[in-house]
C-alpha cells in the first residue's frame, strides 16, 4: 500500500509539474531591462523602429524628446541624468554636453546633410536647377537681392541652425581642417557670416516646426535650410495637397551633415548595456538601413550612393544620390562654445522681442511668482547664457503686462546689464489682479511694432509678440485686433508665439498662433520652461 501511494504522490506531482508549466509558460516573461532614451525631434519618424525591436526582445523602451540644447546639458548631469542613452541630430552636442565623460559605444545610425529648400520655381528663375556648384555667395547674393527669403533654425536651440551655422563657419574661414577659436576671432570670418545670417527672415527653435510652417503657410516662405530628409517630407506632404515643391540646392562649400549618433549613458547596469548594444546592432543592421532609406535618411559612413526608391529620392526635386556626402569636421567642445555662445551674443540677426504677460486676478500666489523668476531667467545675462538665450548689444525687449487693461510698457535696447535689471525690477513688482483681456494687450503690442515699422528698422530684426495668460480672454476686443492686424502693412508678418498657463483657453491661442504662423506652446505648471523654448523662436 505504501508503494501505491509512493506512486501515486510521484504521479500527482509530475501532473502539477507539467500542469505549472504550462500555467507559467502563459505568463509573459517581465522585461529584460528598460532603456530610457532622450533624442531630437527630428527622429520621431524612426520610434516605430526602436518600439518593434523593444516588444520582440522584451526590453522596456522609453522615448522623449528635447531640443539640442536640453540633450547637452541633460547629459552634462553625468550619471546623475534621468536618461540611459541620448540620440541628438550631431555629435558636437555630445562634445559640448559630455564633460564628465560618461558616454561610450557612439554610433552614427544615419545621415542627413543640411541643405536649402527652394521653392522650385524660384530655383528655375534663378537658373540653380540641374546645377552642383551653388555656392554660399550665390546663396547669399540672391537672398539679399530680394529673390527669396530665407529661413531656418536657431543655433543655439535647434541641430539644423547650428549644423548650418558651423558650415558658414567652416567656409568663411576657408575650409580649413578644423574650425579653431584664432578662425571664429577672424573680423572678416565674423562679419561674412553675420551678413548671412541678417539675410534671415524667419526663425524657428524647431527644424519640424519650421518644415512644418512651410508646408502649411506657402505665402509667407519661399524656402528654408534644413535637413535633407524634412525637404523630403515636406515635399511628400506637398505633393499630397498639390502645393509647388522645394527644390534642394547642395551648397558648394561648408555643407554639414547631421550624423545623429547614439550613444550609452554608463551608469555600470550590465543588463542595461547589453539591451543598449543590441538596440544598436539593430538599428545598423542592413534590414533596417533598409527602412532608414526608404524614410529620407543617408546610411552608411559617407551617404547614400543610388539605390533609393523616387518616391523618397526623386531628382526632381533636386536630391542627387550620386553626390558626394562629406560633414565638416567637429571642433574641440571649447571652441563649439564659443561659436555659440558668438552667434548668440553678435553674429545673428537681433530680436525684438515683446512678451505680453498676464497679470489678471487668476495669476495670484504661485503663478505671479512662476511668472517673475521665469522671467529673471531670460533678463538676467548669466542665468540666460546656461540656456544660451543671452540678449545681444542690438535687442529690443518690450514688456507689456495686462489684466483687463493696460497701464506698464517698458523697453529697452540692447544688453546693458543694469538697464536689464532695472526691468526685472519692474516685473518683480507686478500684482495680479482684475480681469483678462490678451487681444487689448496684443493690439497694444503691434501699435509699438508699428512704431518700429514706420522708422524703417522693424525687419532690421527677428520680430514676435510672446503671450502668455492662464485664463480664457473676453473676446470684445477680437475682432478689432483681426482689423487693426489686417490693416498694418506687417500685421501678417509677425508671428504670436503663446503660451498657455494654467486654466488658458488653448482654442483663443491656437488660432492666434495660427493665423500669425506662431507656436503655442503649453507651461504644464512650469512657466520658465515655456517661456525658455519659447524665446528660441526669435
Amino acid at each position: 500500500m505504501a508503494k501505491k501511494s509512493n506512486k501515486l504522490a510521484v504521479a500527482i506531482l509530475a501532473g502539477l509539474g507539467i500542469l505549472g508549466a504550462i500555467v507559467f509558460s502563459q505568463i509573459p516573461a517581465g522585461p529584460k531591462a528598460s532603456l530610457a532614451i532622450v533624442s531630437g525631434s527630428e527622429n520621431k519618424a524612426l520610434e516605430p523602429i526602436v518600439m518593434e525591436w523593444a516588444a520582440d526582445n522584451g526590453v522596456d523602451v522609453s522615448m522623449s524628446y528635447l531640443g539640442s540644447v536640453d540633450i547637452s546639458r541633460e547629459l552634462g548631469q553625468g550619471t546623475a541624468t534621468v536618461y540611459d542613452a541620448i540620440w541628438p541630430a550631431h555629435s558636437l552636442w555630445i562634445e559640448l554636453g559630455d564633460s564628465q565623460k560618461v558616454t561610450k559605444h557612439r554610433e552614427s545610425i544615419l545621415r542627413s546633410p543640411v541643405v536649402l529648400g527652394l521653392r522650385k520655381s524660384i530655383a528655375q528663375r534663378l537658373g540653380w536647377v540641374g546645377r552642383d556648384d551653388i555656392t554660399l555667395d550665390d546663396i547669399q547674393a540672391a537672398a539679399r537681392d530680394g529673390e527669396f527669403r530665407l529661413s531656418m533654425t536657431s543655433a543655439t536651440q535647434s541641430n539644423s541652425g547650428a549644423s548650418a551655422y558651423f558650415g558658414f563657419l567652416y567656409a568663411r574661414a576657408g575650409e580649413p581642417d578644423v574650425l579653431t577659436s584664432d578662425h571664429l576671432n577672424d573680423p572678416q570670418v565674423r562679419s561674412d557670416v553675420s551678413d548671412l545670417l541678417r539675410l534671415v527672415d524667419r526663425s524657428s527653435g524647431s527644424s519640424g516646426w519650421l518644415k512644418d510652417s512651410v508646408v502649411e503657410n506657402p505665402a509667407a516662405f519661399d524656402g528654408m535650410i534644413n535637413y535633407e530628409a524634412l525637404i523630403i517630407e515636406a515635399n511628400q506632404l506637398l505633393k499630397r495637397t498639390g502645393g509647388e515643391p522645394l527644390y534642394v540646392v547642395y551648397p558648394a562649400s561648408g555643407m554639414a551633415v547631421a550624423d545623429s549618433p547614439l550613444a550609452y549613458v554608463s551608469k555600470g547596469d550590465g543588463a542595461k548595456e547589453e539591451a543598449f548594444l543590441a538596440l544598436q546592432q539593430h538599428l545598423l543592421s542592413s534590414d533596417v538601413q533598409e527602412q532608414l532609406l526608404a524614410l529620407g535618411r543617408r546610411a552608411g559612413l559617407i551617404g547614400l550612393a543610388g539605390g533609393g526608391s523616387q518616391d523618397v529620392w526623386n531628382p526632381d526635386w533636386g536630391i542627387d544620390l550620386d553626390r558626394a556626402i562629406a560633414p565638416i569636421p567637429t571642433p574641440t567642445s571649447a571652441v563649439i562654445r564659443e561659436a555659440l555662445t558668438l552667434y548668440q551674443t553678435e553674429l545673428r540677426k537681433p530680436s525684438l522681442t515683446v512678451w505680453v504677460l498676464d497679470v489678471s486676478g487668476s495669476m495670484e500666489g504661485d503663478p505671479i511668482s512662476q511668472l517673475k523668476q521665469a522671467m529673471r531667467l531670460l533678463l538676467d545675462p548669466e542665468a540666460a547664457a546656461l540656456n544660451l538665450l543671452q540678449p545681444s548689444s542690438k535687442d529690443v525687449t518690450i514688456v507689456i503686462p495686462f489684466n483687463g487693461r493696460v497701464e506698464q510698457r517698458w523697453m529697452i535696447e540692447g544688453n546693458d546689464p543694469a538697464q536689464l535689471a532695472t526691468l526685472q525690477r519692474n516685473v518683480d513688482r507686478l500684482q495680479a489682479g482684475g480681469g483678462t483681456d490678451l487681444y487689448f494687450a496684443l493690439g497694444q503690442a503691434l501699435e509699438m511694432l508699428d512704431g518700429y515699422h514706420r522708422q524703417g528698422t522693424l525687419f532690421d530684426h527677428l520680430p514676435a509678440i510672446i503671450a502668455m495668460t492662464d485664463g480664457a480672454s473676453d473676446e470684445t476686443n477680437k475682432t478689432p485686433l483681426r482689423e487693426y492686424i489686417d490693416s498694418l502693412a506687417f500685421g501678417r508678418d509677425i508671428p504670436i508665439h503663446s503660451i498657455a498657463f494654467g486654466q488658458a483657453d488653448e482654442t483663443q491661442l491656437r488660432e492666434l498662433s495660427d493665423a500669425s504662423i506662431g507656436r503655442m506652446f503649453k507651461a504644464k505648471g512650469e512657466l520658465a520652461n515655456a517661456l525658455r523654448k519659447a524665446k528660441g523662436y526669435n
